[in-house]
């Protein structure tokens, strides 16, 4: 009898661990109707070929080597091992052997991380939109999943230096969302502002968006999609407190981004008049973002207000940004990495165990490396072969001059 609860168990959380790792995978949907309705039409099709592509990088670049590197044997705390693909699946006389410890297969634990992976990938892409190379973003892409982003997850996922401080970070404001944004930041610095966003004068000239309700359906994607992203994080569901905890995860999380989006609206209400529709999305991404570090201890209340205060912050974070003439077209930088950081220190508002020190090294050691580490390869990519498109080709749109493709031929001038 206990050897079949110990299968059916086995079977329920592997299930549970794939099904949400299918609903992260579906986030790669909603990054790129997000992504291809907040940029103009002309760089629609590379917007698309990014996502779709750095998907599959993703995947196979975390095959090769960064999965090892994240969750390997580490030389020591810092400095994680070095091998290559990922190894076979757990035997039946491990687990039942395991008394039930061992409760969920590893490649379905592959498949969840490779997910996380390609989600702090999707950030870089919105943020250097409408005109960086198409083959140099690919580039910087087999880094960011294959080294950048393992090596500062070993550090707290991997059993590394923060997770024995105590850093606190249950599935990845920091480690996936602000790792995201900072390697964008890295990138968007050396690339420089779209032509026309600022004036002379420190003007910022809105370049709108050319499909709302794509960007719209994007996001309600996304949201959908953050239930496996921070449920799956429970690993468990087979027993009645991994479930009670699972469904606690669901409910804050839906009311994380509920409390952004209204919180997002009303601060543009109260600020310009009018009732902005993207700084709402981009205010629900942003109270997703703030619950995703602990989206488990807080009240249903308290949840709430955790994303409300992101999508305030989030509004603030866009309009500093742009005053800086740092250009993100989709807001990425601010959503992932602005409220990221906020979602980091919030733990502190529910968890007893988190420390406001721990928290500080944890979001100082991940944004120093990474941004060090992106800046270093773009630099190299931008001596080898050049980052940015040039001024014809922008006027003309990425589309054609790296695609030789339309997105709305239908719809073009010619």
């Amino acid at each position: 009898m206990e050897s079949q609860v110990i299968e059916v168990a086995y079977a329920l959380d592997t299930f549970y661990f794939l099904v949400s790792g299918a609903l992260v995978m579906w986030m790669a949907a909603g990054f790129s109707m997000l992504e291809a309705g907040l940029v103009r039409t002309k760089s629609t099709v590379e917007i698309l070929i990014k996502n779709i592509s750095l998907y599959s990088l993703a995947c196979i670049m975390y095959m090769f080597i960064g999965y090892n590197i994240m969750y390997g044997d580490g030389l020591n705390s810092v400095i994680p091992g070095l091998s290559f693909f990922i190894g076979g699946d757990n035997s039946v006389e491990d687990v039942m052997g395991s008394g039930g410890d061992i409760y969920y297969s590893n490649m379905s634990d592959f498949f969840f991380q490779v997910v996380f992976v390609a989600t702090a990938m999707s950030i870089v892409s919105g943020a250097v939109a409408e005109r960086m190379k198409l083959w140099a973003f690919l580039a910087f892409a087999v880094f960011m999943t294959g080294i950048i982003y393992p090596m500062q997850g070993f550090w707290s996922w991997g059993g590394g230096w923060l997770s024995e401080i105590g850093y606190s970070d249950y599935a990845g404001s920091g480690i996936v969302h602000m790792t995201g944004a900072v390697a964008a930041l890295a990138g968007v610095l050396l690339l420089g502002a779209r032509k026309g966003k600022y004036g002379p004068n420190g003007e910022v000239n809105a370049i709108p968006g050319s499909n709302l309700p794509l960007a719209t359906l994007g996001t309600f994607i996304l949201w959908m999609g953050w239930f496996g992203f921070n449920g799956g994080s429970e690993l468990k569901v087979s027993d009645i407190e991994s479930a009670n905890a699972v469904a606690q995860v669901f409910t804050n999380t839906n009311l994380a981004a509920a409390g952004g989006v209204m919180a997002a609206l009303i601060t543009t209400r109260l600020m310009y008049g009018k009732t902005d529709l993207t700084m709402g999305l981009n205010g629900a991404l942003a109270g997703l973002v703030s619950i995703t570090a602990e989206p488990l201890m807080p009240s249903p209340l308290l949840a709430t207000i955790i994303g409300a205060i992101g999508g305030v912050i989030v509004v603030f974070s866009i309009i500093g940004l742009d005053k800086l003439k740092i250009d993100d077209p989709v807001g990425a930088i601010s959503v992932h990495g602005t409220a990221g950081i906020w979602g980091v220190f919030a733990v502190l508002l529910s968890n007893p165990d988190a420390s406001f020190v721990t928290q500080l090294i944890g979001i100082v050691a991940i944004f120093a490396f990474v941004f060090i580490a992106s800046l270093i390869v773009w630099g190299i990519l931008k001596a080898l072969m050049g980052i940015r498109i040039s001024a014809e080709e922008e006027y003309e749109g990425v589309d054609q001059s790296e695609c030789g493709l339309e997105a709305y031929p239908e719809f073009t001038n010619k």
